[in-house]
């Protein structure tokens, strides 16, 4: 156990020893990138040691304006690999898991965009900007589950104007979770799970705007499969529906504001598989999400690979 608190600690420390995105895709304010989790998006182990490897491919080639309308001639790839290592501790905070983690995303993009009478093009790999989540809480009950967050986005990755393809956003935002997990039976073979978030960004460096605070929701439905039906070391199968819908709530503000206060929003549907292989204490997550109903925003495809490991 000290070795997992002081590797904890460690990459706590190099995060906010960093001088300082969206990971991948999202709209033009919001830090937090959708898609990343699914089925029993509400629902946290129990007590120890995990590391969540996210790996996000989204791709784009429509940009939408204030009407729903397609906007300019894009071609946007991003794939980002974030790192996030989660201490699920014995220690009680209302009742519930204390959990502190951080989060950690690198990310290459390539983007091509034609408007009007400009075109600009970027490609780049970069750090994107961090969080820190030192309030975390979980709770469980005999058919449900439950869980809180509250979190920092330290601006500590790339950002330039010049640079566009570069993850960092230059602001902080604070961010705040709460959702839970249903378990209509008994068994737990369905889940029912609903996660919403809410940012409020801070003025972005170099610039007198202010983005305006964003809400979002991540969904999953899920069915287990019976055990028999596990193959080789596979174990564990889950399959269901899941989606997201992200929301800018309150106005862009500030003089440098010279766009339409137009309220980017998006949906998002698509299949989900996961299993375990127990010998390797690793869980797989594979999900698609495909976006629609893009308001002054892109509007693509949102697939992610997830591998956690429980030590």
């Amino acid at each position: 156990m000290k070795l997992k608190i002081q590797i904890f600690f460690l990459l706590l420390v190099c995060l906010l020893f960093w001088t300082g995105t969206a990971v991948a895709g999202g709209g033009a304010g919001n830090h937090f990138t959708n898609g990343g989790e699914g089925i029993k998006v509400a629902t946290v182990g129990p007590p120890g040691f995990y590391y969540r490897l996210y790996n996000f491919f989204y791709h784009v080639d429509t940009l939408k304006d204030g009407h729903k309308d397609s906007s300019g001639d894009l071609d946007l790839f991003v794939f980002a690999q974030v790192h996030r290592p989660i201490w699920v501790t014995n220690i009680k905070l209302l009742g519930g898991d204390w959990l502190p983690n951080v989060v950690i995303p690198v990310v290459y993009t390539d983007f091509d965009l034609d408007f009007d009478s400009f075109s600009i093009s970027d490609e780049r790999v970069s750090l994107g900007d961090c969080v820190v989540e030192p309030i975390a809480i979980a709770w469980h009950g005999k058919q449900w589950d439950a869980v809180f967050g509250a979190m920092a986005w330290v601006p500590v990755g790339h950002y330039d104007p010049d640079h566009p393809a570069g993850a960092g956003k230059g602001y902080w935002t604070a961010q705040f979770d709460l959702g839970g997990t249903y378990y209509p039976d008994k068994e737990k073979t369905w889940s029912l799970s609903w996660l919403g978030r809410y940012e409020t960004h801070f003025k972005q460096r170099g610039h007198d705007v202010t983005y305006g605070d964003d809400f979002h929701f991540e969904w999953g439905i899920g069915k287990a499969l019976p055990p028999s039906m596990g193959i080789g070391l596979l174990r564990g199968f889950e399959l269901g529906v899941v989606g997201y819908a992200q929301f800018q709530i309150t106005d862009d503000r500030g003089k440098d504001v010279t766009w339409d206060k137009v309220h980017d929003r998006v949906f998002a549907v698509g299949p989900e598989i996961r299993f375990a292989i127990p010998k390797w204490k690793t869980l797989i997550e594979m999900r698609t999400n495909i976006e629609f109903g893009a308001v002054d925003r892109t509007e693509g495809i949102m697939t992610s690979l997830n591998i956690t490991r429980a030590f």
